[in-house]
């Protein structure tokens, strides 16, 4: 595992979760980016990846919201490190059906952090079932591009596209 590469992931997918939340009108669209990047994060790296991820990435979420801490870094870890454990066991290529783990592990921590909130307050909170539905058809939509995006850039470098100018180093001085 590569402990760079996790925590950069987390780290961008939590600037673009405080950037892009505060444009969006009354809290209509519901996404977890920090999710996304856990969830790649795991597919990418494995179940000891997504545990880490899950676990920084989710109090950093903690910390920003001013939420209870540690409800997001339970449920980001536990799905960090289930969802990791599955991209192990069935090899997960195509970006269609990494999307289709991101919308099963948006559905799985949505309903770990009601539990929790649940359990937190005594009392069952008021959940919008069409809330959870955008949710998971956003995140599901992100994980989509951010799969396709990542496939898309070691091709181009393994076709020449992207190499490295290297004339600068063979000029004579």
């Amino acid at each position: 595992m590569k402990f760079l590469p996790v925590i950069a992931t987390v780290l961008i997918s939590v600037v673009l979760q405080a950037t892009l939340a505060r444009y969006m009108v009354g809290g209509r669209w519901v996404f977890d980016l920090v999710l996304v990047g856990v969830v790649y994060a795991a597919l990418q790296q494995g179940a000891v990846a997504g545990m880490l991820a899950g676990t920084f990435g989710g109090l950093l979420q903690d910390t920003l919201s001013g939420g209870i801490l540690g409800v997001n870094g339970l449920t980001k870890t536990l799905t960090g490190f289930f969802t990791g454990g599955i991209g192990t066991q069935f090899v997960v290529s195509k970006p269609y059906a990494k999307a289709v783990i991101v919308a099963g592990a948006t559905v799985v921590n949505r309903a770990m952090t009601i539990g929790l909130d649940s359990l937190i307050h005594q009392a069952w909170p008021a959940t919008s079932w069409l809330a959870i539905l955008g949710e998971v058809g956003a995140n599901t939509v992100f994980g989509f591009a951010l799969f396709v995006a990542a496939g898309a850039v070691p091709d181009a470098m393994s076709r020449g596209r992207m190499r490295r100018r290297t004339s600068f180093s063979r000029r004579q001085w």
